[in-house]
């Protein structure tokens, strides 16, 4: 995932101040959920669940991510294309409507682990953990067909 957004950065980055703001929040999403489940570089040596209060900030980045790419990254990209005359293709339309199929389960991960009590028993947070991984992935994946078809609209607007 780290290598993937890697690339994705290198293409995209500093093509549109949207789409760097886009970029800068899912890296520190991606590095939240590495420190989460303890990849590297921030592994640790006793393989031990997370506390109350790093998985309260996890969830509550989650939210942040998701409810910044439906209300503010996507207000902005249209305000742009409102000021172009650029219409969404169905492509586009498409992409976004495959990605909000995954904000429920992400949000559902948040809402399970975030009111979670110091002596709560954790039984399925590494299941849990892998599965939005996966989610993740997913929606990092598709936001990446997305991105593209974003930066070549603003780069390229109707007229030009």
């Amino acid at each position: 995932m780290l290598s993937k957004f890697e690339q994705v950065q290198k293409q995209w980055g500093g093509t549109s101040d949207v789409i760097d703001h886009w970029l800068m929040s899912r890296q520190q999403l991606l590095i939240d959920y590495c420190k989460l489940a303890g990849l590297p570089p921030f592994e640790s040596n006793n393989r031990q669940l997370p506390t109350t209060s790093q998985l309260q900030l996890f969830s509550q980045q989650l939210v942040d991510y998701i409810s910044e790419g439906h209300f503010k990254i996507y207000d902005m990209v249209m305000e742009r294309w409102n000021a172009t005359g650029y219409s969404p293709t169905e492509e586009i339309s498409q992409l976004y409507a495959q990605i909000t199929q995954t904000t429920d389960p992400l949000l559902n991960f948040s809402d399970k682990y975030t009111d979670m009590g110091e002596d709560d028993e954790l039984p399925d947070f590494d299941s849990d953990l892998s599965a939005i991984g996966e989610l993740i992935e997913i929606r990092f994946a598709l936001e990446d067909k997305l991105i593209e078809l974003i930066s070549e609209s603003l780069a390229f607007p109707p007229g030009a």
